[in-house]
């Protein structure tokens, strides 16, 4: 119970790495908000875990600010954020839409920048008030610094939240807030069901994946529980990859079976 009468926001919960985080809080004594548009999967999974839910566009200010103001009415404060909350495009570059890019940067990024801003401000209110310091994590990916040409906006919008993660936690250091990055590679979740389903895909996905298998939301999770706990009180700035030793490797590995 290391997070016990910590508050926390999830966003992108209602499902996969979001919703395996909500339950690590939960677990760890963490009031938990989950935040998300699928508001039947969101109030279910809140339902279970005993959280509770709050629908929020994170791409919109106005959402953003509501979500904000219901958590702390609901529990008093906000004590953790985890910008999870994320969408991707497959598409050959050359064919990439103004609507499809500012989709993916609008959720990604921008969303990511209003969460944290917002949460941001009240953990300084909180901190001068003389409330223990918040902590902030940001879901990054190893495709902030891996290209993969078929999802250039989702690799841009990860690459702008490495920058998010390393600027905020120096300006937020003074108020003894801490924000970190958790990159995951490929994890079981629904996001990648399509490389998972296909074969040829999961070989290459695997050829670059040294430790031979996919990842998952409980093992990411795991990341951001202790990086919102004190376990992590001097850690700020990081980005940790959970990825099975793909961001090291400069070749490809065979693929077992």
């Amino acid at each position: 119970m290391k997070l016990k009468t910590r508050i926390a926001i999830v966003t992108g919960a209602a499902r996969g790495i979001g919703l395996a985080i909500a339950e690590r809080l939960v677990k760890e004594g963490a009031s938990v908000v989950i935040a998300d548009v699928l508001d039947s999967q969101g109030k279910a999974s809140a339902k279970r875990l005993g959280a509770a839910y709050k629908h929020c566009d994170v791409s919109k200010a106005a959402d953003v600010k509501a979500l904000v103001s219901f958590t702390v009415r609901k529990f008093g404060a906000v004590d953790i954020l985890v910008n999870n909350a994320a969408i991707s495009a497959n598409n050959d570059f050359l064919d990439v839409s103004e609507a499809e890019f500012d989709r993916v940067i609008g959720v990604n990024l921008k969303g990511s920048f209003l969460m944290l801003q917002a949460c941001g401000r009240h953990m300084v209110t909180q901190a001068q008030a003389g409330r223990k310091p918040g902590a902030i994590v940001n879901m990054s990916s190893v495709n902030d610094t891996l290209a993969i040409p078929g999802i250039v906006s989702y690799c841009m919008s990860k690459g702008g939240v490495s920058q998010l993660t390393a600027a905020t936690s120096i300006a937020l250091a003074p108020h003894g807030i801490r924000v970190n990055a958790i990159g995951p590679g490929t994890i079981d979740t629904d996001m990648a069901r399509g490389v998972l389903a296909d074969k040829a895909a999961m070989d290459r996905a695997m050829s670059r994946t040294p430790l031979g298998r996919a990842g998952t939301p409980a093992e990411v999770a795991a990341i951001a529980a202790f990086l919102v706990s004190d376990d992590a009180s001097y850690v700020t700035g990081e980005t940790i990859y959970v990825d099975g030793g793909r961001m090291p490797l400069n070749y490809t590995v065979p693929v077992k079976g």
